[in-house]
């Protein structure tokens, strides 16, 4: 088990162009926080770090109500400024044995893999990992070729850490993905985006009920 256990059942990653900036990711992170989502995850790889600090900051105040951690993308310089709960890197960030080393034990790590080459290489400290993408998704540029639920199920099957779904997912196609053992899904357009973000994240939400919560 985890020494820092966390719900991960509807990661909402946030997207500053499909959330139309800071402004708009603060309100499409209080919406889903008010409606089901469990984490929020501050990913803006084309920002300077003073907005990095800045939305962060605003994040961690909109979420504080709701008691949703916030958990920050590869800038573990800006996750320890504002005290997040998290930090999530991938393959090609700072190496997560080193991102453990200065975000210390209490934080929440989450690291990236794509494959069975990559799970094999996932040192001790890392809290929960993020797999995919499973469906083809438009919202990662650089993500690798979609992985299909069949090899997302593989992939859990071969660890015992919490996984979560990545990749082209929305209310019409998450129920595999917990049939397979998700431990949760991440989402980007399925929220971010929505001409109604709260109404998206509730359809998430009861679709994820239906499914017992040790899936």
């Amino acid at each position: 088990m985890s020494p820092n256990p966390i719900d991960l059942s509807l990661y909402l990653v946030l997207d500053p162009d499909l959330c139309g900036g800071p402004e708009g990711m603060v309100r499409t992170a209080r919406l889903a926080a008010a409606n089901g989502a469990t984490v929020v995850q501050l990913r803006a790889p084309d920002w300077k770090k003073r907005q990095w600090l800045e939305t962060a900051v605003a994040l961690k105040a909109a979420l504080a109500p709701f008691g949703v951690p916030l958990i920050i993308n590869d800038q573990v310089d800006v996750a320890l400024a504002v005290d997040a709960d998290g930090v999530h890197v991938g393959q090609d960030d700072l190496p997560p044995a080193e991102a453990r080393r200065l975000i210390g034990p209490r934080r929440i790590l989450g690291l990236s893999v794509s494959s069975a080459a990559e799970l094999a290489g996932v040192p001790d400290g890392v809290d929960y990992l993020g797999a995919g993408p499973v469906y083809p998704t438009g919202t990662k540029p650089d993500a690798a070729p979609a992985s299909g639920v069949d090899s997302f199920a593989g992939l859990v099957a071969a660890t015992a850490l919490p996984v979560v779904a990545i990749g082209g997912i929305h209310a019409g196609n998450c129920a595999p993905l917990f049939a397979a053992g998700a431990r949760g899904v991440a989402v980007v357009s399925a929220i971010c985006g929505q001409p109604d973000p709260a109404r998206a994240t509730l359809a998430l939400r009861r679709k994820i009920e239906e499914f017992p919560p040790s899936c």
